[in-house]
């Protein structure tokens, strides 16, 4: 495991500012070391946010970071689990520790800066005046990618009109990772139902946010390649949501 430096933590915030941080950003890990510790920081200066960092068991210390950060931070909490159990079960598990918690806000993050923090007072005060969930949209306007080869701008492009098609969902990204649910919605829906374990659990939860009869909107992001490290994206997980969009469709799972 290679020694990384982690930024001192000390947030000296007054006991009310703290107070407010209902919030719960998650942010799963697989051998994220190199962004972890620099991502929390960035995230904590929103006042009304806390993190909840689902980790995998990381091969490359990402975990044991976390747990030296929140022993300083209160505001930052670590869910360990014993390897790689896939993006759908680590947003699930999430879900049910900041729903425990009390958060009345939760917000899903990669944690390759893909999803720019600064981002985040947009999704809170859309979720906070308007929707029951936020979907960081690139494909709105103002939004957009940037370093993204044509095959994954083609693979992107293409899932969300295949899912739109198909499911009928009125959204223009139903892809994306970076968005903000009400408690209530999450509570409305059946989490234990829900089967998509890769990036087509993201179409799952806007299909059954839809059924639950979830008002859904969209703000703009700019979503750049990962800084540090490599995508997830396989052949598999894009089987999975060709696959699972029809099983979604016709009631199978």
């Amino acid at each position: 495991m290679r020694s990384i430096a982690v930024p001192r933590m000390r947030y000296q915030r007054p006991l009310a500012q703290i107070a407010v941080a209902d919030c719960t950003v998650i942010i799963p890990t697989y051998n994220e070391a190199d962004n972890i510790v620099q991502l929390i920081p960035q995230v904590l200066a929103h006042p009304r946010c806390r993190v909840l960092v689902v980790d995998d068991g990381s091969p490359d210390g990402t975990g044991a970071l976390v747990e030296r950060i929140a022993r300083e931070e209160p505001r930052v909490g670590l869910l360990s689990r014993p390897g790689k159990l896939g993006l759908g079960t680590a947003y699930i598990d999430g879900f049910r520790r900041a729903l425990a918690e009390d958060a009345q806000l939760i917000i899903e993050m990669d944690a390759d800066f893909s999803h720019d923090p600064g981002y985040l007072p947009a999704l809170i005060d859309a979720a906070s005046t308007q929707y029951d969930l936020v979907l960081g949209s690139r494909y709105v306007r103002g939004g957009g990618t940037t370093d993204w080869g044509l095959s994954r701008k083609l693979i992107s492009r293409g899932g969300n009109l295949y899912a739109g098609i198909i499911l009928g969902l009125p959204v223009a990204d139903a892809t994306g990772g970076y968005r903000c649910y009400r408690r209530g919605l999450l509570e409305a829906i059946n989490l234990d139902a829900v089967r998509s374990n890769g990036y087509a659990f993201q179409i799952e939860m806007v299909y059954r946010a839809r059924a639950a009869g979830a008002r859904i909107g969209e703000v703009p992001i700019i979503f750049p390649d990962r800084r540090v490290g490599k995508s997830k994206m396989s052949r598999r997980i894009v089987l999975e949501a060709l696959i699972n969009v029809w099983r979604l469709r016709f009631g199978l799972i």
